[in-house]
């Protein structure tokens, strides 16, 4: 296993290296031109070159992309060319209240699809089969920004049970954190709980059939010893991986939900980033992003293992 760990964790390693490789240069090629963005459209030719001058982006791509290697590989990704602080201290900020929305969305998906999953495929073509499978089709067809933004309205505009939009630190007030953090989430559980449901429930009908479930069976074990004990720790190994993929994508789909609900986390700190061409914030959020998403990988494949003992990694 610890062999695995560290083959598993070079080729992580090259994989990120090559993805900011390719993102460093090829993000040159955006529209647009930081000098104007910063000093307006209506600057003249020689003040846009004086400022290109000033930021480094007249020297040619190689270098900037050698001397921002360099940088990231001492723990510097430099300063933002809009705002001039360090980026390193707005992704500190930032980043954490991204990855505590995505641990707090996938915490409810896997609670809500998990057992709904379960209790589809135990009353198979009965009436909660029927009824889970409609939640299911509602939760995958439902895009985040229509469930977000129907959310808003209905507990925040119309009802005022939770906050619309903002954040509160959890320093500050607790309840008062949890509340803004509580329609984000669950914006972004809705279609997750419903991919989480629908793997779960055809990988335990799949392996319900198999014949070992039914040996248990004839052996006079009951249904609930059978299905809890026997059938789901089977069941749940191409759940972990829908889970892990799930979570990696979620990791590009917090833009829409925290752009709804204003929740100041490192998605909006991108989309700001792209829109205003600051081009060093954008290539330190997407190697953070791609490092989560190879790690999750990771973390992902480790799992299996624990779930199931037959699974060996040399």
């Amino acid at each position: 296993m610890g062999a695995y760990i560290v083959r598993r964790l070079i080729q992580s390693a090259v994989l990120v290296f090559l993805v900011a490789s390719f993102m460093a240069i090829f993000i040159q090629l955006l529209p647009g031109d930081p000098a104007y963005t910063i000093l307006g459209d209506k600057a003249s030719p020689e003040r846009a070159a004086a400022v290109r001058k000033q930021l480094g982006l007249d020297r040619p791509i190689y270098v900037q992309y050698v001397d921002w290697i360099g940088s990231v590989a001492h723990g510097d990704f430099g300063d933002s060319l809009i705002s001039d602080r360090p980026i390193l201290n707005d992704l500190a900020r930032r980043l954490p209240r991204t990855i505590e929305l995505i641990i707090a969305s996938m915490i409810l998906a896997i609670l809500v699809g998990i057992p709904l999953g379960v209790i589809a495929a135990n009353y198979r073509n009965q009436m909660p089969d029927i009824l889970v499978s409609i939640i299911s089709l509602l939760g995958v067809s439902t895009p985040v920004f229509v469930s977000g933004t129907l959310l808003l309205l209905v507990f925040g505009v119309r009802w005022h049970i939770l906050p619309a939009t903002g954040y509160v630190s959890f320093t500050d007030s607790p309840w008062g954190h949890i509340e803004h953090l509580l329609m984000p989430a669950v914006t972004l559980a809705l279609l997750e709980a419903a991919v989480i449901l629908r793997m779960t429930r055809s990988s335990l009908l799949e392996v319900l059939s198999e014949d070992y479930v039914r040996t248990a069976r004839a052996k006079g074990l009951g249904q609930r010893i059978v299905l809890y004990h026997h059938a789901l720790r089977n069941a749940l190994i191409p759940v972990v991986t829908i889970i892990g993929i799930q979570a990696g994508t979620m990791l590009g789909g917090t833009v829409i939900v925290e752009y709804i609900f204003n929740w100041p986390g490192v998605s909006t700190y991108l989309l700001a980033a792209i829109n205003q061409r600051d081009y060093p914030v954008i290539q330190a959020i997407i190697l953070i992003i791609a490092t989560l998403f190879v790690l999750l990988n990771l973390v992902t494949d480790l799992v299996y293992a624990a779930i199931d003992p037959r699974i060996k990694y040399g």
